[in-house]
């Protein structure tokens, strides 16, 4: 039995322990199944979903780049009525909490598919990606606007009583501008970051290696934007955050939680290893004991900095 209160709140939300798999990175959690336990984590959040289907960007898609990776998937998904009738009956058997990550190109979509999660069994919470291209603002990312991150927020809030996660885009001046106006709205917690937009060309060709062209770096490579981006936005607000970006091994996880994150997300660490996010959580619960804390929010904004703490 562990000595180690491993219970973690954002806003509205509980979960059992602080650690969960990234969207994107572990499909709907049926695909996993065979080779680690799911139920060990506080939470699943399923690959990105919108109202309708989508075939995602033209391949090749994925790239290896030093500590990281390259993807351009494109949020290829079955669409909202395939990932109900499909994907959730396995969620609903699982212990770990389940949370859907979704997206629109408008702020109608969002606020549509939200009320339509609203009413599905087994979904405790929502991560809303205002990562995406907004059609109407001539492809600018929701995420990118203070005022527009917002609307879109509200907009959500208003269809749905289920707990609301925001996962933010890092590709931005200010993040801790963006984060404000989404806290502002009583949204229940934040997730930082999303990937970094990049691209890589063979050398020899001369050819951009990603069909995109372009596409979301993640991996170790970005872990100290991720780390910087947590610890700014909890300096300045009173909200709760959920690391996510580079989380490796369960070191990785201790930073996050110093920097003022409360809860976390293993990501591409996945694909090398399926069984990263699980082994982050032993690791974590082993550390807090080793060093006397009685629960994990004892780490929690513990950084000590020199001097003010910005260069």
């Amino acid at each position: 039995m562990s000595t180690v209160d491993l219970e973690v709140s954002i806003g509205r939300l509980t979960l059992k322990n602080p650690v969960m798999v990234a969207s994107g990175t572990f499909g709907y959690g049926s695909e996993y199944a065979g080779f680690v336990d799911v139920n060990a984590i506080g939470a699943v959040v399923t690959k990105g979903i919108s109202i309708y289907p989508t075939d995602g960007n033209s391949a090749p898609r994925i790239v290896e780049t030093p500590s990281g990776m390259l993807n351009a998937i494109g949020l290829q998904n079955p669409g909202f009525e395939v990932f109900e009738r499909e994907k959730m009956p396995f969620l609903r058997k699982l212990r770990s909490k389940t949370i859907v990550n979704f997206f629109g190109s408008t702020v109608e979509e969002y606020a549509e598919l939200a009320g339509r999660l609203d009413t599905v069994e087994g979904v405790d919470a929502l991560e809303v990606n205002i990562s995406c291209p907004n059609i109407k603002r001539g492809g600018l990312a929701f995420g990118a606007d203070p005022q527009t991150a917002a609307s879109v927020t509200r907009a959500v809030l208003r269809r749905t009583d289920k707990p609301v996660i925001v996962k933010l885009s890092p590709n931005v001046t200010d993040i801790v501008e963006i984060a404000r106006a989404v806290a502002d709205t009583g949204v229940d917690g934040i997730t930082l970051i999303n990937t970094l937009r990049g691209m890589a060309i063979d050398y020899r060709s001369g050819r951009a290696l990603l069909g995109n062209v372009i596409g979301g770096l993640s991996g170790p490579a970005i872990r100290p934007v991720a780390v910087r981006a947590v610890y700014e936005v909890a300096q300045a607000l009173d909200v709760s955050i959920i690391g996510c970006g580079g989380i490796v091994e369960w070191p990785d996880a201790v930073e996050f939680l110093r920097a003022g994150a409360c809860a976390l997300q293993v990501g591409s660490a996945t694909f090398r290893k399926p069984s990263a996010a699980m082994e982050v959580l032993q690791g974590l619960e082993v550390f807090l004991k080793k060093a006397g804390h009685a629960m994990v929010g004892d780490l929690v904004s513990t950084v000590k900095v020199h001097g003010g703490g910005h260069p």
